[in-house]
């Protein structure tokens, strides 16, 4: 049973729990106090565990990937990025392969910053298009195929890791946008679990866009298929498929990105609502077509407003300017929330 002082959930020993806060309060870190006790209790407890050696190896450097990626991402933070999915096979003159590096060339003019896996193939493309200065790698350790690219092996902003999974969190956690172009097991995986993350509410909601090159049929096949079986034989919703879009155009992936940004800014829940930051209000007509369309469809009856910022919100004081959207939603349709953003960057 886990301890709680003063609201914190540490051990089930009172001395432990002394030397831990003693500890923290050493550090001189009073915005993460609480946290870093939580997390060195579970330290604790899991030292009290039947652990092998291999458990050991797979915290240790889970924990030592994560801390590593957020402190380069860190200076980064307000930047906004897109992260590039894509094989490593693909090479020039292949058609693909000129349409990922225009991509992030124009992402790059639209003052985005570009992350790939740093290998080559579609990922090397986009960091051409983007450069090295704008651009991060994150890097696998793999025993064949995957090397970092020359545009970003020798830059500060190339990240590696031995696991997959820590890797896959740091690109959905730092992209404002994902864009997939054609590739093999890798490249449909990470497509497929960025679309699966958001529609279970476990990633916020970014534009996801699957790029084929002018008349191809990569995605466009994938995307009939998933129509034909997944929703034909109902194992999704038809309002899921407004989580992605398909383009054979790198201009219209770049402007389906900006328009998604263009009133919309980011989102928390705060209590019973779903709290939408907004780059300006929306006007009253606006608000009463959106409440008409979509609240009997969230969480009925349900309400929808306006208003700044909650006190819960305090820890984000560089968007506390911006007016807020709230409403109740029923934290399962996010395909028709995406729609919504849509319609609500109409205005």
């Amino acid at each position: 049973m886990n301890r709680r002082k003063n609201g914190l959930k540490l051990t089930d020993d009172e001395a432990v729990n002394e030397d831990i806060l003693q500890l923290v309060a050493k550090w001189e870190v009073p915005k993460f106090s609480n946290d870093f006790a939580e997390m060195i209790a579970s330290l604790y407890r899991l030292s009290r565990q039947d652990l092998s050696s291999s458990d050991m190896v797979l915290f240790k450097r889970s924990l030592a990937e994560l801390r590593y990626a957020q402190k380069i991402f860190a200076p980064y933070r307000y930047l906004k990025k897109v992260c590039v999915f894509g094989s490593a096979r693909i090479r020039p003159p292949a058609k693909i392969y000129s349409c990922a590096t225009e991509f992030a060339r124009l992402m790059t003019e639209a003052g985005y910053m570009t992350i790939t896996g740093a290998g080559g193939g579609i990922m090397a493309a986009a960091q051409e298009g983007a450069g090295a200065e704008k651009s991060f790698g994150l890097n696998i350790l793999l025993p064949f195929e995957q090397h970092p690219n020359e545009v970003i092996r020798t830059d500060p902003k190339l990240v590696t890791f031995r696991y997959f999974f820590t890797r896959k969190l740091t690109f959905l956690r730092e992209a404002n946008a994902v864009v997939a172009f054609p590739g093999g097991f890798g490249t449909l995986d990470e497509a497929m679990e960025v679309i699966t993350l958001m529609q279970t509410g476990k990633a916020r909601l970014i534009p996801m866009v699957l790029v084929d090159e002018p008349r191809g049929t990569f995605w466009k096949n994938f995307v009939q298929y998933v129509s034909e079986h997944l929703m034909g034989d109902k194992l999704i919703s038809p309002e899921d498929f407004n989580l992605f879009k398909l383009t054979t155009s790198v201009a219209e992936a770049r402007d389906e990105i900006l328009r998604f940004y263009r009133n919309f800014h980011s989102y928390r829940f705060v209590g019973p609502y779903l709290v939408i930051r907004l780059q300006r209000a929306l006007s009253e007509h606006k608000l009463a077509e959106l409440h008409k369309e979509f609240l009997s469809i969230f969480s009925p009856p349900g309400e929808m407003f306006q208003r700044d910022a909650f006190p819960q919100e305090s820890g984000e004081p560089e968007i506390a300017h911006l007016p807020r959207l709230c409403l109740t939603f029923n934290r399962i349709q996010f395909g028709f929330l995406r729609h919504f953003i849509d319609r609500l960057n109409e205005d």
